[in-house]
């Protein structure tokens, strides 16, 4: 690599450091700290592209360091050394503290060289790719004509037909509910965990839209506090705050005539809200420091991991932010809901991470997808990338074994009856959307219009499932009012 990537490397064990140091100085420019404070001094004067934790330290874990430099640092690729014990944490630091990857101790020097090797070429590819987007913003007419077929083909990549869903899933319905709403130039409010597919799907509706041609911007309304997000989505006027010498134009602006996704909605401030809202009912913002208002032509398709009416209800969102967002509420299942989905996805992931890191696996254990099908993926599709991609490291052979798996993946086993696990597959699916199909029911008082609304399905594919599953008695008996009801209203 030329020039030579930059690796801060953050362990309290002075042998650790050393030890590391030396399996990295030959490819890499490394950096030690000793712990976080040291860490936060060497990023505040050094451009440093990845960050090697340890997860155990005295001062705070691997994992809430790069909770708090996130936000400063967003660029820099964070990896975690940890022991076995370590594994719940870094579940929840994969989506939280956004870690590209963690490392089991005791590390194997090629493992670590190859992991960093990766980091370092996803870096470049980042920074390459944000140059070549601002020059696409700027460029002639002439230019965007040129790559005209370049966008035809990231259309194709991030399109529905490239989402992995089984057509029994119940993400085939869901796909098929956004792309009909992704024609009409209205709101939709995705909603769901983290690690779902969000923004495959955001991206899906912006390339199936008539805005196709226009940019596709995403904004993390939970990364930065309110003055920061404003500032980000507006933009601001030289001056208009202590740090800003230069005007410069929000994503708000760089979206005009696209989509922008906004990401963590449910992590913005009532205050903000109402600036929000604003946005949405007159299409116009006003930058830090104008006195001027630009109106804006975007389509806003908003995401969030909580559950926005009980939110409305605490008091922390604004309900009537909330209706303009969710013209087209959709709800993105986990991973768990969708386990028919899990061998599509597999295969998608170890093709496209095998082909990054030179690796061709021929076969796969059949007891490595049963442990794969019965653990529950509370970090839902990220996490499944992320388990892939370390079997793919650590793994010698041509096929994938139980011995790559992770610990707690290796010892799960199927949390379901045993007469619905000799049933195989279509017996644990059902034994998961049961419990979740009658809570929605009961929620809306079993008005199928409205549950199938939440649950992103149409009414009668909502209503077929039930019959299948025998929750909806296909005739009702004479003067019987029915647990479910048929009629629709809104």
């Amino acid at each position: 690599m030329s020039p030579r990537a930059v690796v801060l490397v953050i362990d309290d064990e002075i042998r650790s450091q050393e030890s590391l140091r030396r399996t990295l100085e030959e490819d890499f420019y490394v950096l030690t700290a000793s712990g976080a404070a040291q860490a936060r001094a060497i990023l505040e004067n050094e451009s440093v592209q990845i960050i090697l934790s340890d997860h155990r330290m005295p001062e705070t874990s691997g994992v809430q360091f790069f909770k708090e430099t996130r936000e400063r640092w967003p660029d820099a690729i964070r990896i975690i050394l940890s022991g076995y014990s370590d594994s719940e944490d870094i579940i929840t630091g994969i989506n939280e503290a956004g870690i590209y990857q963690y490392l089991l101790k005791p590390w194997h020097p090629g493992q670590l060289l190859l992991t960093l090797k990766t980091a370092a070429e996803a870096y470049r590819l980042q920074k390459e790719n944000h140059r070549l987007t601002q020059e696409l913003r700027t460029a002639m007419p002439e230019l965007r004509r040129q790559v005209g077929a370049a966008r035809n083909q990231v259309s194709a990549v991030f399109g529905f037909e490239n989402i992995m869903r089984h057509p029994e899933s119940p993400m085939q319905q869901i796909c098929d509910y956004v792309r009909r709403a992704a024609g009409f130039d209205v709101s939709i409010l995705l909603s769901g965990e983290s690690g779902t597919g969000k923004e495959l799907l955001a991206r899906a509706v912006h390339y199936a839209s008539a805005r196709a041609d226009h940019a596709f911007v995403i904004a993390n309304c939970g990364a930065l506090p309110d003055t920061l997000l404003e500032s980000e989505l507006f933009g601001h006027k030289k001056g208009a705050y202590t740090g800003a010498t230069e005007s410069r134009s929000g994503l708000f602006q760089q979206a005009h005539g696209g989509t922008i996704f906004l990401d963590e909605i449910s992590e913005t401030s009532p205050a903000f809200q109402v600036k929000l809202l604003r946005v949405l009912q007159e299409g116009e913002i006003r930058p830090l420091g104008s006195n001027q208002t630009l109106s804006v032509d975007i389509r806003i398709v908003a995401a969030t991991n909580k559950d926005l009416e009980t939110e409305i209800r605490k008091g922390h969102f604004r309900e009537d932010l909330y209706y303009r967002l969710a013209t087209i509420p959709v709800r993105v299942p986990p991973l768990r809901e969708r386990i028919l989905d899990l061998p599509l996805l597999i295969q998608h992931i170890l093709s496209h991470t095998g082909r990054n890191l030179g690796r061709v696996i021929d076969h796969i254990d059949p007891v490595v997808m049963e442990k794969l099908s019965a653990y529950l993926w509370p970090g839902n599709v990220r996490e499944l990338q992320n388990e892939i991609h370390r079997m793919l490291v650590i793994s010698d052979h041509a096929a994938l074994t139980c011995e790559a798996l992770s610990p707690h993946i290796r010892q799960s086993t199927l949390s379901v009856p045993h007469e619905e696990n000799r049933a195989g597959l279509r017996g644990r699916i059902n034994a998961m959307e049961i419990p979740l199909l009658q809570e929605t029911l009961s929620r809306h008082n079993g008005n199928i219009s409205r549950a199938a609304r939440e649950l992103g399905l149409s009414r009668l594919g909502l209503r077929n499932k039930l019959l299948r599953m025998g929750m909806l008695p296909p005739v009702r008996e004479r003067g019987r009012p029915p647990a479910i009801k048929e009629h629709t209203d809104g």
